[in-house]
């Protein structure tokens, strides 16, 4: 019998979800093909023990994606859809103007930050990510294959969610997808904590991917347009259309719920608060079991907010390219103009409020006592534009570097076959060998021996984490 082929969609109006699902047996193999329609999407081949098994299988995926809504279509009929993204609303502040130190343009609207003792890293919807040294001096410059919806930071994992459905792990000398989940659902906005995937989508759905890139558990959630979702040892934590709500990493059982004053809009935590910024110009305080603290009223709807990690400042962005600071009393502090659009995220840091914005600026506000003093007066520096050198853009690789030893300090890993899935173990000594490795799927090959530079244990353990470089024992 020739090979076999189940072509479903899945569209929704007022923007929702657009996605193909092709299911393709041909003997022993099953090809998923998975996108958005119109696209030619992404591909994963699985061999099975016999053609039956393989049969089975797909039978399954189908019935599963049928519950989901998607029905039996013809391919090419419908036609591509753009992506749905937030719609971007943004006015001139009338403010004073904000001491910012400098600013660089990264060509379109932001979205992901990222900053941290060394470096500050801008993520733009061409999915062009550049770092910057802190005093603004571009070093280095990925290209990933659509926008770059948010970076964020495991201990010291660092990944960017993209528009393509991927994750990339952003640690080696290229990224490498680390997670695939544009086949389940509509990314708004994600999160990692000990490499534990959380997903807040388009429709207000929350869902948690394991370290080994497989469905845990999904919630329809409680509203609509989920861009909060933050994760810690706890619980998941998600922003949506009616307020937060906390569900348990295990089993998704919902722990709270807590309303807020219009939708929200951007969420930030530290260690005992989670910060929610709202539609309707708020910031809502809260505590991680969902006890409300305290509100911070801002001029026009928030679309980022921050805090320092000692609770003393609570910072906000809003549409109309204002930025706000607050004492923990909720008492405003000031509100500035930033020069560059409205911030769509921010980052607090020694003194300093890094904000991407909707004009695509990466921008260092000096948020010192003595400089906001000082533009309150009328009195600012002289921005300073950063010019991006011309760099050779590294882009996502499947390519893995082949070396014949491990060298010192390397630890050997190995790739196996486990029913249909490959999986990865450590077999240098002085670890688990039961323990599964979290390791890049796309440059899996069954039997293949790998290096990496570490192995860490998960906070939790039962499973290792690779870390840095990785190369194949030849």
């Amino acid at each position: 019998m020739g090979a076999q082929t189940r072509y479903l969609e899945l569209s929704e109006n007022d923007g929702g979800s657009h996605k193909f699902y092709e299911v393709r047996i041909d003997g022993v193999e099953l090809t998923i093909r998975f996108g958005r329609i119109g696209e030619q999407g992404q591909a994963k081949t699985s061999a099975f023990p016999s053609p039956d098994r393989a049969l089975a299988e797909a039978e399954k995926k189908i019935r599963e994606k049928m519950r989901k809504g998607y029905e039996e279509a013809v391919q090419g009929v419908r036609q591509r859809r753009a992506i749905t993204r937030r719609e971007i609303v943004s006015t001139r502040s009338t403010a004073n103007s904000a001491p910012v130190l400098w600013r660089f343009r990264s060509g379109t609207s932001a979205f992901g930050i990222f900053v941290d003792d060394a470096h500050a890293m801008v993520g733009n919807e061409r999915g062009q990510i550049y770092t910057l040294t802190l005093d603004g001096q571009v070093t280095r410059e990925f290209q990933l294959p659509d926008g770059v919806k948010c970076i964020v930071a495991d201990d010291d994992w660092l990944y960017a969610g993209c528009d393509d459905g991927n994750v990339y792990d952003l640690g080696g000398k290229a990224p490498r997808v680390s997670y695939e989940i544009a086949k389940d659902v509509d990314i708004y906005w994600l999160d990692i904590h000990d490499g534990v995937l959380g997903v807040s989508d388009a429709g207000g759905g929350i869902s948690v991917f394991n370290h080994e890139d497989e469905f845990q558990w999904r919630r329809p959630g409680r509203g609509t347009g989920g861009w909060m979702v933050r994760c810690d040892d706890l619980g998941v934590y998600q922003g949506h259309s009616n307020g937060v709500t906390m569900y348990d990493w295990e089993t998704g059982k919902e722990l709270w719920h807590e309303g807020t004053q219009g939708q929200v809009l951007f969420g930030w935590q530290e260690s005992d608060r989670l910060y929610a910024g709202t539609s309707r110009n708020k910031v809502h305080e809260l505590t991680k079991t969902g006890r409300p603290v305290r509100v911070y009223q801002c001029d026009a709807a928030v679309y980022s907010c921050a805090a320092s990690p000692d609770g003393r400042f609570v910072f906000a962005g809003d549409s109309s390219s204002s930025v706000y600071c607050f004492d923990s009393e909720g008492t405003r502090l000031w509100k500035l103009g930033t020069g560059c659009g409205s911030a769509f995220s921010m980052q607090y840091r020694d003194e300093r409020l890094y904000i991407v914005t909707t004009d695509g600026s990466l921008a260092c506000i000096d948020a010192s006592e003595a400089a906001i003093r000082d533009a309150h007066a009328g009195t600012v520096p002289q921005v300073r534009d950063v010019k991006a050198p011309k760099l050779d853009a590294i882009v996502p690789s499947t390519t893995v570097e082949v070396v014949t030893t491990a060298g010192d300090g390397g630890i050997v890993v190995e790739c196996y076959q486990d029913g249909g899935e490959l999986r990865v173990r450590v077999v240098s000594g002085g670890f688990h060998s039961d323990w599964r490795v979290q390791f890049p799927k796309q440059i899996r090959q069954a039997g293949a021996r790998y290096v990496v530079d570490e192995v860490r244990e998960s906070v939790r353990g039962g499973f290792y984490r690779a870390y840095g470089d990785i190369r194949r024992l030849s």
